[in-house]
């Protein structure tokens, strides 16, 4: 007797990844359930915020770059299934000292897989983006095919076209505890007890809380982007002014942002958007303080001041978000150890795994289908730790 409770796979956490992974398990016939504790999207967690950068020149490591393709390929498909653009093209502007590790990791990435890479004369820089003012030492490469996808458009087409395909996919309901029970898994939630053959978990920042195993190897950290006005808002708007990373000695991390998108067909804060892509304070999920600080606004503020002089105006909007980092901050896709290869965990993006969504969910329809991928992800295994 078909049990209406019991499924082939039940997704948890139906944000960035885990709407990815929905649409490619239901796609492929599976009878899948997916469970989301908030709205879908929400800006309670990692996945949102208008927009987010897409690049191939990869600094962070050259390994990450076939899965990039890939995931470049799987946004196209997605337009393609949902008649929706969420792969915006604006080119990608980096800048630092020569010698910086970030500028030398994108060009080590470039050089590898012959991703086409400019390289701008300060006469360049000025010509095409006057508004911004670089210290005369730094160099200044720009990655052409690189740009920002919209990942609520992009998680709201992937839910839709997994239900089309026959997910059952539900927000608004906790996931409180799950077990194995002979050979299939019970998951106790806030409606009801549901039993699937296999479990994958996508649950983003709340990842450790739900797999008591990798409680020490993750860390949850708050961080903050700013929308803010500037004195002159053409020159910083889509089409003109493309998305940038910058790297200061001052700083750790690197700064980043986008240009200004149009209110009449983005949703959010119209500004000129900023951040810093470093490791905030270490938080809990369920406690965060989500209010940003004055020290959280100065430090943006300092930075505008720096490389754009005399444009910033004020702050628009200021937002929270959570990174969930692993140990080497590069991700964990895996099998869950002791439990064969019935639980997958897709985790620890560390602050730069949106990109990558459409990719992940492949991935991890790969490993509950076959038991395996023909994707390179040995780089991202558990085993490292």
């Amino acid at each position: 007797m078909n049990d209406p409770l019991r499924y082939d796979v039940i997704v948890i956490g139906v944000g960035s990844m885990g709407s990815s992974t929905c649409y490619y398990l239901a796609k492929a016939g599976i009878k899948v359930l997916g469970f989301e504790q908030f709205d879908i999207p929400n800006e309670l967690s990692s996945h949102t915020g208008q927009s987010r950068i897409i690049r191939k020149a990869y600094y962070e490591h050259p390994d990450y770059v076939p899965l990039l393709e890939r995931a470049y390929a799987d946004w196209a498909d997605l337009e393609a299934a949902s008649g929706q653009q969420v792969y915006f093209k604006t080119g990608l502007l980096y800048a630092s000292k020569p010698e910086h590790p970030i500028l030398q990791g994108v060009k080590d990435s470039a050089n590898t897989y012959h991703i086409k890479l400019d390289q701008f004369s300060e006469k360049d820089k000025t010509t095409r983006y006057p508004i911004l003012k670089t210290p005369a030492d730094y160099e200044i490469l720009f990655e052409p095919d690189a740009g920002f996808i919209t990942p609520e458009i992009a998680m709201n087409a992937y839910v839709e076209l997994a239900k089309q395909h026959g997910a059952v996919i539900t927000s608004k309901v906790k996931v409180e505890s799950w077990r194995k029970v002979n050979s299939h898994f019970e998951v106790n939630t806030s409606i009801g007890t549901y039993t699937a053959e296999k479990l994958i978990f996508t649950a983003g920042p709340w990842a450790a809380k739900l797999l008591p195993a990798l409680k020490s190897t993750l860390s949850i950290t708050k961080q903050v982007l700013a929308w803010v006005k500037t004195r002159n808002s053409s020159p910083f708007e889509l089409g003109q002014f493309p998305c940038w990373m910058i790297a200061d000695d001052h700083y750790p991390g690197v700064f980043y942002g986008f240009p200004i998108l149009p209110s009449a067909n983005f949703d959010g804060p119209t500004g000129f958007k900023l951040a810093h892509h470093y490791p905030g304070e270490l938080t809990d999920p369920d406690f965060i303080n989500r209010n940003p600080s004055s020290a959280d606004e100065q430090l943006l503020v300092q930075f505008m001041q720096r490389y754009f002089p005399d444009e910033y105006i004020s702050t628009i909007e200021m937002k929270t978000c959570m990174y969930t980092n692993s140990p080497d901050e590069h991700f964990i896709l895996d099998f869950l150890p002791g439990y064969d290869q019935d639980v997958m965990v897709a985790t620890g993006f560390s602050g730069h795994g949106f990109k990558f969504a459409s990719v992940i969910g492949e991935i991890m329809s790969d490993l509950a289908i076959k038991g395996k991928t023909e994707l390179p992800i040995e780089f991202l295994r558990l085993k490292r730790f």
